[in-house]
């Protein structure tokens, strides 16, 4: 309701200020992946509130529904809360957080104006678009959601127990935005390694750059696998087929092996990029080269690829024998090893440095203390024995949301108060960024420190009622007061955000390079020019954009006059939202089984395809005499 009238509010003052056409032609069919990216963080943004509320609401039911107290929600619908925070959480907020940082700073970083395939870059926002309206669209057209768990397990999700549509809008919502992102992450592979600037080997990329082509890679390895379940389980709830039911032949436990097999990359797929964001905020703050540069290729690199052989430990219990449970169980604790030395590694970063600590340093040192703490956690989730206790109680609960929220969504803030002044042309406020972070770190102290505690009294997953005698109720109502103090740091972020436009003039980044930076993407203005770059720079060194500077003063030359030349850019196109637009068609329809809708979504993005294969004027050009009336200005590489 709240989403739904902020955007009201927000259409109302597009009308009363005449800006439907600027919004469509500036933002909605841009190609540019910077205001792609843009796009992607409000949207995530929106998604995330969403998914806060939900885990309030958990969290107040587990509080109140005791002994003879029910509580507010019934069991069904506590169960379809419960499965809507965790899909949105993971596949809609924090995904959508990092495609935005991604497509905004990897162009950047890598010396490049664009990204391989701009169409592809548009229709995988809107794609992302798509699903996270379909897996709302329930509140008006269906009442019901999925009441199967985050992940759908069956036999619940099969069609004998969830015979509603929520499980559908489950299904196609994933679907959809599944598909954004595996065309994303094709896009960004590809961007990474066809587009880098001249001289940029491998070896010379910014961290981030690397973790993102691991986690790329991932997507691109993973996100069939969960594709093709889907499939797998729409068959047996539509054409009663029998791939996952106990009867007729088929086998839950083989959607679990498929599910789990993207399920725990995808976790990694989260990871991996936070790990680079704090890679180039360690290194930025502590003025210093990053520590062991080629040991954390080398951790990424294997993070990546034993992220693959560990999916099985999410299910020892399943009866695969010892000698299955002990290699799995081994997988995972040497997974621990390269992140471990990634850790380290920011440390001697630290060591000797001279650290400046900005909110997104205080962000990293959040991120070290509950990442290790979960990590461990994860550790002993590893071994069998261990988890035959713990698998399905809240402990597995911390653990993971430790690692997600410590790691990858704590990554993301320090990457956002880092990049903020990049995009934005204006810094943060610092004291509210930290006093932010402070009501984060110890609301989330508060909140999962109990749950590790209620896992080892048996306190299991998807408790919506539990008896007086079993004690559980204080440790809930300690975690419902750490939701609290975490909204109050949300708040925080938000109020920060808004004094930060008030005072923006006071906050100005009139050089392109407020952090003294070492990577590319602060050798353009803030923020950066559609083009990015005006010449495409030449890299000589990893640390790309210090050596630049280390050079100018060298040899005190900052009057070089540069030829500029024309510089040809991808045009603006509605095509990405008309396509999505009919895929939206195909997953609602598939939903409620309205074959005419899907043949009529079909056909039209089809259509939509083909019109825009025959389209051939597809670029604009900025003639060099705009180039450099544009790069005039003191705050660019070559200004």
């Amino acid at each position: 309701m709240a989403i739904t009238l902020g955007g009201l509010g927000f259409a109302a003052a597009l009308t009363y200020f005449n800006r439907w056409k600027w919004l469509w032609n500036e933002w909605l069919t841009s190609t540019d992946p910077k205001k792609i990216g843009i796009m992607y963080i409000v949207v995530a943004s929106l998604m995330l509130f969403r998914g806060a509320l939900d885990a309030g609401m958990i969290w107040l039911q587990q509080s109140l529904s005791v002994g003879s107290s029910q509580g507010y929600l019934n069991a069904d619908h506590f169960q379809q809360i419960f499965t809507a925070h965790g899909a949105i959480m993971i596949l809609f907020v924090t995904m959508g957080f990092l495609f935005g940082l991604m497509n905004y700073i990897i162009p950047l970083q890598i010396g490049a104006r664009d990204v391989a395939f701009p169409l592809l870059n548009t229709l995988s926002f809107w794609l992302y678009v798509a699903g996270s309206a379909l897996i709302n669209l329930f509140f008006m057209v269906g009442g019901q959601f999925a009441a199967a768990g985050w992940l759908a397990m069956p036999p619940l999700s099969e069609l004998a127990y969830s015979p509603g549509v929520g499980v559908d809008y489950w299904i196609w919502s994933l679907q959809i935005s599944g598909l954004g992102s595996l065309l994303s992450g094709i896009n960004i592979l590809v961007t990474i390694i066809k587009m880098r600037a001249p001289g940029m080997t491998l070896t010379r990329m910014p961290m981030f750059v690397w973790t993102t082509l691991c986690s790329m890679i991932l997507i691109i390895s993973a996100f069939p696998i969960l594709a093709m379940t889907l499939v797998l389980l729409s068959l047996d709830r539509t054409l009663g087929m029998h791939f996952f039911t106990s009867t007729f032949g088929g086998n839950p436990m083989m959607y679990v092996n498929l599910v789990w097999s993207w399920g725990h990359p995808e976790v990694y797929i989260l990871m991996i990029p936070a790990f680079g964001i704090y890679s180039e905020i360690v290194a930025t703050f502590c003025q210093k080269k990053l520590f062991g540069y080629k040991s954390m290729i080398g951790a990424a690199i294997g993070i990546t690829l034993l992220s693959m052989l560990v999916w099985l430990h999410h299910f020892f219990t399943m009866g695969s024998g010892a000698d299955v449970n002990a290699f799995f169980g081994i997988m995972t604790g040497i997974i621990a090893i390269p992140t471990g030395v990634q850790v380290f590694n920011w440390l001697a970063t630290m060591f000797r440095g001279r650290i400046i600590f900005n909110s997104a340093m205080y962000w990293f040192m959040g991120f070290v203390c509950t990442f290790t703490m979960g990590g461990v956690a994860g550790v002993l989730l590893g071994i069998p024995g261990v988890d035959f206790e713990l698998h399905n109680t809240l402990f597995l609960v911390a653990h993971f949301h430790t690692m997600v929220i410590g790691g990858a969504l704590f990554g993301i803030f320090a990457g956002i108060t880092f990049w903020w002044p990049k995009v934005t042309g204006f810094k943060l406020n610092e004291r509210l960024g930290k006093y932010a972070f402070w009501f984060w770190i110890i609301g989330f102290l508060t909140s999962f420190m109990p749950l590790y505690i209620l896992g080892f009294m048996g306190a299991t997953r998807r408790l919506d009622h539990y008896d007086a005698s079993t004690g559980f109720r204080p440790f809930f109502i300690v975690a419902g007061l750490g939701f609290i103090i975490i909204a109050c740091g949300a708040a925080l972020q938000i109020w920060q955000i808004i004094v930060s436009v008030i005072e923006r003039k006071n906050n100005l980044d009139s050089t392109g390079d407020p952090w003294n930076g070492r990577t590319l993407e602060w050798a353009t203005s803030s923020p950066p020019p559609v083009y990015n770059f005006a010449i495409i720079p030449m890299v000589t060194e990893r640390d790309a954009f210090w050596e630049i500077k280390q050079s100018r003063i060298n040899t005190d030359d900052e009057t070089d006059k540069h030829e500029y030349e024309d510089i040809h850019m991808p045009k603006n196109t509605p095509m990405g939202i008309y396509i999505s637009g009919f895929v939206f068609l195909m997953g609602f329809a598939l939903v409620w089984q309205i074959w005419w809708l899907l043949i009529v979504g079909l056909i039209g993005a089809i259509c939509c395809v083909i019109i825009r294969a025959f389209d051939e004027e597809t670029e604009y050009t900025i003639t060099a005499a705009e180039v450099q009336k544009m790069e005039a200005g003191p705050n660019t590489l070559y200004g």
